[in-house]
C-alpha cells in the first residue's frame, strides 16, 4: 500500500496537462480574436481617441461620440471615401495604442510638439489652440498671474495648459498639481483645493456654458495646433487622405459649420439637475453597468477555473507544481492590476506582434487577477479539511485527483463560498481599472458622462447608488445559497 502511495502520480501529471491547457486558452483568446486596430478592409481605419475632452470629443446623450474632433474626421473620412471605426482610450491610452500599432491613427485635441514630431508623423494643423487661466466665478482675489503666488494651480496632462503653467510657475511663484480630465481639474478648484485652473480655451469655455462653475481672467495666450497623427513612417495614406479631407472642408465652409456648433453661442447647457441627469443619463448607465457584470461573470467564472487548478498545484506534493502556483500567486498578486491591464493590452501584442481587443485584455486580466486570490481561497479550503480524509481515501486505493475532487473539494466549498462571494464583489469594483484601456465599464461610463456635462458631484452619487444597489444584491443572494448550501 505504501509503494502504491509513492508511485501514484497521475495527480501532478493531469495537474500539468490541465496547467499546459489553460495557458494555451488564453493565448488562443488573443491569437486568434479577429484584429481590432486594422480593419477588415483596405479602406477601414481604426482610430483612438480620448473620452473626456468636450467640445473636441465627447459621448452625447444617445451613446455617440461628438465633438468638433469627431465630426471633423466623419466628414473627412466621408469626403475621401474611407470609413473610421472610433476606438474610445483616453488620451495616454490613445497614444501607447498608437505605437504599439493597436490602432491606425489618434486625433485628440493632440497639440503638435518638437517632442512628439519624434515619435508621430502628423496632419496639417485643424484647430489654432490657446491658453486660458480661469477661476471659481465666485473668486474676486485672482485676477491675474500674479496673484497665483504661494497658490496651487490644477493642469491636465499632456494639455497645452500644462505647458504653459510650467513655462511660468517660476516667475510667479506657484505649485502645479496634474489631473487625468478637466473635469477633475475644475473639481479642484471648486473644492477650494487649488486656485486657478490652466486649460485650452475651447474646452474652458465650453464647460463654462455647461455650468462648471469656473470664469476665465486672463486674455488667451497663444498656444499650439492640434493635429491628427499616426504612428512615425506608417500610414502615410491616411495622412495624406486626413489633409486632402481637411482641405475640403476648408474650402467648402463645413469645417467653420463644425466649430460654430460647439463654440458658438448654440452651444447651451442641458437639464443638469439630479432627477435631470437620472433621466438623461440612464440609458447610457445601464449599458455601463451590463459591461460591468459580463466583465464580471466572465472572470470570475475563469478565476474559479484558475483557481482550483492552480490551488490544486499549490498543494501537490510535487515540487514544482508548488513552485508554478506559488509563482502565479505571487506575481498577480504582487504587482498593481493598473500595471497588468497595460502590460496585457499594449506589451504582450507588441512584443509577440499579434493584436488583442480591450474587452478580450480585460478579461485576461481581471482574470488572472482574480485567479490568483481564488487560488488562496481554494487553497484554504482544501487545508481546512481534516488531513485524515485524504489518507483514508488513499488507502482505498483511490487516485489523488479523484480523492480531491470526490471527498476533499466538496467539504471544503462551504468553507470557500464566502471568501468567493466576497472575491466576485471585487472583481466587480475592479472593472473600472480597465477604463484605462477603454473599455466603457460603469465607471468609465460615468466620466465620459461628466466630461460632456461636468455635474461631478450629482453624477458620482448616482454611480455609487447604482453600485450600492447591485452589490447588496450580490450579497444578499450569496447570503442565501450560503444557508442553503450550509443545509
Amino acid at each position: 500500500m505504501r509503494a502504491e502511495y509513492v508511485t501514484d502520480r497521475s495527480g501532478p501529471h493531469r495537474l500539468a496537462v490541465l496547467f499546459a491547457a489553460i495557458l494555451i486558452a488564453f493565448l488562443s483568446i488573443g491569437l486568434l480574436n479577429p484584429a481590432p486596430a486594422h480593419a477588415q478592409d483596405d479602406e477601414t481605419y481604426v482610430i483612438a481617441t480620448d473620452t473626456t475632452f468636450a467640445p473636441f470629443e465627447f459621448q452625447d446623450e444617445d451613446g455617440e461620440f461628438v465633438g468638433i474632433d469627431m465630426d471633423l474626421l466623419r466628414d473627412i473620412a466621408k469626403d475621401q471615401g474611407f470609413q473610421v471605426d472610433i476606438k474610445p482610450l483616453g488620451f495616454d491610452a490613445a497614444l501607447q495604442a498608437v505605437q504599439a500599432n493597436q490602432v491606425d491613427g489618434v486625433i485628440a485635441g493632440m497639440s503638435i510638439t518638437d517632442e512628439r514630431k519624434k515619435v508621430f508623423d502628423f496632419s496639417d494643423p485643424y484647430f489654432e489652440s490657446g491658453v486660458q487661466m480661469a477661476v471659481l466665478d465666485t473668486n474676486n482675489d485672482i485676477n491675474d498671474y500674479e496673484d497665483l503666488r504661494r497658490q496651487r494651480v490644477a493642469v491636465k496632462n499632456g494639455t497645452e495648459g500644462a505647458t504653459f503653467a510650467e513655462s511660468i510657475k517660476a516667475k510667479y511663484g506657484f505649485e502645479t498639481v496634474y489631473f487625468a480630465d478637466s473635469s477633475s481639474m475644475y473639481d479642484e478648484v471648486k473644492t477650494g483645493n487649488s486656485v486657478a485652473v490652466f486649460d485650452d480655451y475651447p474646452v474652458l469655455a465650453y464647460g463654462i456654458t455647461q455650468g462648471n462653475g469656473l470664469k476665465t481672467v486672463t486674455p488667451k495666450e497663444k498656444g499650439a495646433s492640434y493635429g491628427f497623427a499616426v504612428n512615425k513612417g506608417q500610414n502615410a495614406e491616411l495622412l495624406s487622405k486626413f489633409n486632402a479631407g481637411l482641405k475640403n472642408l476648408k474650402e467648402s465652409g463645413r469645417y467653420q459649420e463644425v466649430l460654430d456648433t460647439y463654440l458658438g453661442e448654440d452651444a447651451v447647457a442641458a437639464d443638469n439637475s439630479f432627477f435631470g441627469l437620472l433621466k438623461s443619463t440612464f440609458p447610457l448607465l445601464m449599458e455601463g453597468l451590463k459591461m460591468t457584470v459580463i466583465l464580471t461573470i466572465i472572470s470570475i467564472a475563469c478565476a474559479l477555473v484558475l483557481g482550483v487548478i492552480f490551488g490544486l498545484m499549490r498543494v501537490s506534493r510535487s515540487i514544482w507544481l508548488r513552485a508554478i502556483g506559488t509563482t502565479f500567486v505571487d506575481i498577480f498578486r504582487g504587482t498593481p492590476l493598473l500595471v497588468q491591464a497595460f502590460f496585457i493590452y499594449f506589451g504582450i501584442p507588441a512584443a509577440l506582434g499579434f493584436e488583442m481587443s480591450a474587452f478580450t485584455a480585460g478579461i485576461i486580466t481581471l482574470s488572472l487577477n482574480a485567479g490568483a486570490y481564488m487560488t488562496e481561497i481554494v487553497r484554504g479550503g482544501i487545508l481546512s479539511v481534516d488531513k485524515g480524509q485524504m489518507e483514508a481515501s488513499r488507502s482505498l486505493g483511490v487516485g489523488y485527483l479523484p480523492t480531491m475532487r470526490k471527498v476533499i473539494l466538496p467539504q471544503a466549498v462551504r468553507t470557500m463560498i464566502p471568501s468567493y462571494i466576497n472575491q466576485f464583489v471585487i472583481t466587480l469594483k475592479d472593472t473600472s481599472i480597465l477604463s484605462v484601456i477603454g473599455i466603457a465599464e460603469l465607471t468609465q461610463t460615468g466620466r465620459i458622462i461628466i466630461a460632456r456635462n461636468f455635474q461631478s458631484f450629482q453624477m458620482w452619487l448616482i454611480i455609487g447608488i447604482v453600485y450600492f444597489i447591485v452589490i447588496m444584491a450580490l450579497t444578499k443572494l450569496s447570503d442565501r445559497v450560503e444557508k442553503r448550501i450550509n443545509k
